[in-house]
């Protein structure tokens, strides 16, 4: 029997690692803009938190605390926009990618089930159908622009649409009318629309929108489910949390199976994020810092003949020369700056780069030096 890693692609980041050595060798270092993980601090009420939480001997539950609880159904009506959330629709995870990465798997996919996802998507959408022995189909972004709806898509055999809003690479919003029409589709046919939001909370030139929003959903949860994550928001992607919000059909048997898995967000990290939620100060501070270091590595780009596409959202400008990606990762890296080649993406991104705005202030500094010299 074949290893299951057979089943999956070459895992890309192994493939950046020349252009890499190529960039650290820089005089002044490297400017490392390719992968979009935290590097400023985690706020102090939220270590705190954590902190107080550390002496915790016994097991958690995967369910989570009811406080945590709370927190989860408080900030999903705060911030999302829906109403009379019960403790049935959230699920705390371990992690958004954990998630994302064995869903298709927990919900009983496997041979002849069909998963799909964006064309231009972050590569975990596919390791998980393939993971599942699921079949994994990509469809483009207008597939449920108006007049379109699920014309490039074959419900048959589908039995999990994934979206993505705003989209890792692109920083692409989809709008409520492609919102709507995404959700109308999949009830149509019974699929189930699981919308991966973890960037929601950091909109620069559109005001992203949840699948659970009542102008979406209205007002039924049925065959939808959120997926949101504390990484980026509140800088914790070293504490693994995330959680899920919707149909309490679907979280009740994933409360289930994670039961048997024993797959339990760590008690320190439940009282990590109840403070997290619970505080909109340091999101604002957070979002502060990303729109400078968008603004600045923005212009510097299209000072030196960048073109960006989308990135209305997210962490990433989606920037293209019209060449091929990796003729641009090289350049740049002879400049000691290193981006992530669009093709990583998928094939639709192959003149294209994601360029990463989650450096310290002090690097974003030098890759501005460096693009305009």
């Amino acid at each position: 029997m074949p290893p299951v890693s057979a089943r999956l692609p070459v895992f890309p980041w192994d493939r950046l690692e020349p252009y890499k050595a190529t960039a650290a060798a820089h005089r002044d270092g490297i400017v490392d803009l390719s992968v979009g993980t935290p590097v400023d601090p985690v706020p102090e009420l939220i270590r705190a938190a954590l902190a107080d939480a550390s002496d915790s001997p016994g097991y958690p539950t995967v369910w989570g605390t009811a406080a945590l609880r709370d927190a989860l159904t408080g900030w999903v009506e705060r911030r999302l926009g829906a109403a009379g959330v019960t403790h049935t629709q959230v699920l705390p995870v371990v992690g958004s990618k954990e998630l994302v990465a064995s869903l298709p798997a927990q919900l009983g996919l496997g041979p002849g089930d069909r998963v799909a996802f964006p064309r231009l998507a972050y590569p975990t959408y596919e390791v998980g159908a393939r993971l599942a022995g699921a079949e994994p189909v990509p469809y483009d972004t207008q597939t449920f622009a108006a007049g379109t709806a699920g014309t490039d898509l074959d419900p048959a055999g589908l039995k999990l649409l994934w979206l993505n809003s705003p989209s890792n690479p692109t920083g692409q919003v989809l709008s409520k009318d492609e919102l709507r029409t995404a959700v109308a589709w999949a009830r149509e046919h019974g699929v189930l629309v699981v919308s991966d939001e973890c960037y929601l909370e950091l909109g620069w030139e559109a005001d992203p929108v949840s699948v659970l929003h009542p102008d979406i959903s209205g007002g039924s949860f049925e065959g939808l489910v959120a997926v949101h994550s504390l990484s980026k928001r509140s800088n914790l992607a070293g504490y693994r949390a995330a959680f899920l919000a919707g149909d309490e059909a679907v979280l009740g048997e994933l409360l289930k199976i994670r039961k048997h898995g024993g797959m339990m967000v760590p008690a320190p990290v439940q009282a990590a994020t109840v403070a997290a939620l619970g505080d909109e100060k340091h999101v604002t501070e957070q979002r502060e810092r990303y729109e400078r270091r968008r603004a600045a590595l923005r212009s510097a780009l299209e000072g030196r003949g960048f073109r960006i596409e989308h990135s209305e959202a997210s962490l990433y400008l989606w920037a293209t020369r019209d060449e091929p990606c990796w003729d641009t990762v090289s350049a740049l890296a002879e400049r000691g700056i290193l981006v992530a080649p669009g093709e990583f993406y998928g094939a639709a991104g192959e003149r294209h780069v994601r360029v990463a705005f989650t450096a310290t202030d002090e690097r974003v500094a030098a890759a501005v030096r460096r693009l305009a010299g």
